[in-house]
């Protein structure tokens, strides 16, 4: 009998859950804003350079994915309404190279903690359904999948974060001597830049591609470089804004200073590869010590205490 109630229950939430979402989906319960009756009376122009728009990416899944994002969207206008915190996600979600906004990427994790809460509400009924957990083990189940999926869609993206940033310091030495052999060449920074951006490719020279399109729109290089460096947040990066910015305001050298730059992110990468080592050696102490050296004792005292035991 619990179980035909539990199922019967299950089956009512999810018939439940579909007749709401059919009566909100309705004409009558979608009623346009005033903004939305009056924008087609009203002719619009976008004064958005077309330099600096990003290229249409196909959808994967076709029509599905379009309908999905339409979902989306009216959740982000509400999530906007509620005013949900997204203190410092903006500039996280420009580090990480995505050109989705802050609400959206709420969104989609609400939309994950979500699915997480469903596949766990559905795994608790089946094994209550069973007789095979108890209140407690049920209310972590249905609440445990929800909680993972809301901090692992935050975790990937620090992750993605750290990635990109070792991989702009990776290409930032060879890029830093490949604008300096320009600049000695004679060519001026932003040309050394675009020389730069044109024969390499890479998280660093697409974001250099990105400086040197807003300079074409008309932003002083000195100011878009100083964004790229608040985008990226990267301590090498920012110095070698400042250098670029000290060249150009001052006159200074542009070549020696790009060439000491890119010796210094090499000094660090050596230094942080030893300092690596020095701990993974640490750590295979934990195992020698722990394992193969009891191990050694044993087998270098066994004999003689065996003979001991004999006699001999």
């Amino acid at each position: 009998m619990t179980g035909q109630l539990l199922l019967v229950t299950g089956v009512g939430l999810v018939l439940g859950a579909g007749l709401w979402l059919t009566l909100v989906r309705l004409p009558a319960m979608r009623r346009p804003s005033f903004a939305q009756r009056v924008e087609p009376q009203l002719l619009t122009a976008s004064r958005r350079s077309r330099l600096l728009e990003k290229e249409e990416q196909v959808p994967l899944f076709g029509p599905l994915e379009r309908i999905a994002r339409l979902v989306l969207k009216d959740a982000v206008q509400r999530l906007g309404r509620s005013n949900i915190s997204v203190h410092g996600l903006s500039a996280r979600l420009a580090q990480a190279g995505r050109q989705e906004s802050a609400l959206e990427f709420r969104a989609a994790q609400l939309l994950v903690a979500g699915v997480g809460l469903l596949l766990g509400v559905l795994l608790t009924l089946f094994l209550l359904w069973q007789g095979r957990l108890n209140l407690l083990g049920a209310v972590v189940l249905s609440v445990g999948p929800m909680m993972g999926g809301y901090v692992l869609y935050d975790y990937l993206l620090s992750s993605r974060i750290q990635r990109r940033q070792a991989r702009m310091l990776a290409e930032f030495p060879a890029l830093a001597e490949l604008m300096a052999l320009a600049v000695g060449a004679g060519e001026s920074a932003v040309s050394a830049l675009d020389r730069v951006a044109r024969s390499s490719s890479g998280v660093l020279s697409a974001e250099f591609g990105a400086v040197l399109a807003q300079t074409r729109t008309g932003m002083p290089l000195v100011e878009a470089l100083n964004q790229f460096s608040a985008r990226v947040n990267v301590p090498a990066l920012a110095r070698f804004v400042d250098g670029i910015s000290v060249a150009i305001n001052r006159g200074t050298p542009l070549a020696e200073v790009l060439r000491a730059q890119a010796q210094d992110v090499r000094d660090v990468a050596k230094r942080e590869l030893m300092e690596s080592a020095g701990r993974k050696e640490i750590g295979m102490m934990v195992p020698l010590i722990f394992g193969v050296l009891p191990l050694t004792v044993v087998f270098a005292v066994f004999p003689g205490l065996a003979l001991l035991q004999f006699g001999f």
